[in-house]
């Protein structure tokens, strides 16, 4: 029967992790990232291969946590989970950036965003990986006892960070949504982009990730004995639901029809060309164009 075991004097755990939860996610997000790998490669929408990275990333954390049932005083284990299940929403993050400003110049609509869509993608992803190694530094400190609290307060900055920059991202792709839909209106401009859909998917994704980012926060400040870390099922609840939520939501309303026609995917952060390679797409208008 599984036990709280102590690892060099110490617990890395507050409970024992629960067996069929673990396994049932890491079935879960199993079968979602199957999907997703599949619906990628059909469409070739490579900048969704963070979304894909993001849930093997869950899958191995929630394997991970399965094998920590009846291995609570082993440190890798505990180790691997934590930083597996840490991470992912960063990747899914990259993904959601590229996929609105591929809206934006879908439908032609820079004058209608706050920032261009070539600086959209290479700020906020740029922001992200920022995020990411913050984190990453942060999670290889909480193998050791003596640096667990400073570990704990470096990761609560890059959620901190995280927070903010998908705060801004929210703000961007409403100020977009609320300008462009009335230039739509004012014009009777119609388009074949499912741009609307696009933005729907953002903002349910961006507040599913926004609220784990802030559980996730909150659970760091609140330490090693908080009601957060001594039990289990605010994890799943606040987490591994929300992020399955996402990948679901995100292959349902799969943004494949916002695949450049022309370039390769790599040159959307590192050159100009990227910017024309949307033209190509059919919008088609009343009277008047963006």
């Amino acid at each position: 029967m599984p036990t709280l075991e102590t690892w060099r004097g110490s617990y890395l755990w507050r409970y024992i992790p629960s067996l069929p939860a673990a396994v049932t996610f890491a079935v879960l997000f199993g079968i979602v990232t199957t999907a997703h790998t599949w619906k990628m490669s059909k469409t070739r929408t490579w900048f969704c291969l963070p979304f894909v990275i993001g849930g093997v990333f869950e899958e191995i954390g929630y394997i991970s946590r399965a094998a920590a049932n009846n291995a609570t005083g082993a440190l890798p284990p505990y180790l691997i989970q934590a930083i597996f299940l840490l991470l992912p929403p960063v990747l899914f993050a990259a993904s959601l950036y590229m996929v609105f400003a591929r809206v934006i110049r879908a439908v032609q609509g820079d004058s209608f965003s706050l920032i261009s869509p070539r600086w959209t993608t290479r700020i906020f992803v740029l922001g992200d990986v920022t995020c990411l190694l913050i984190q990453s530094n942060g999670s290889g400190l909480l193998a050791k006892q003596k640096t667990v609290l400073t570990g704990d307060y470096i990761i609560v900055a890059g959620l901190g960070l995280q927070v903010l920059l998908f705060a801004g991202f929210m703000v961007c792709c409403l100020t977009f949504n609320i300008r462009f839909r009335g230039h739509m209106a004012k014009t009777g401009a119609a388009s074949d982009i499912p741009w609307q859909s696009s933005l729907n998917m953002l903002y349910a994704t961006s507040l599913a990730i926004l609220v784990r980012n802030i559980y996730r926060m909150t659970e760091f400040v609140m330490g090693q004995y908080g009601y957060l870390l001594s039990n289990e099922w605010p994890a799943y609840v606040f987490d591994g639901a929300l992020m399955l939520l996402v990948m679901i939501a995100f292959f349902i309303w799969y943004p494949n029809q916002l695949q450049p026609s022309v370039g390769d995917e790599v040159t959307e952060l590192t050159s100009d060309s990227f910017i024309s390679a949307e033209h190509g797409r059919a919008v088609k208008y009343g009277k008047s164009r963006v």
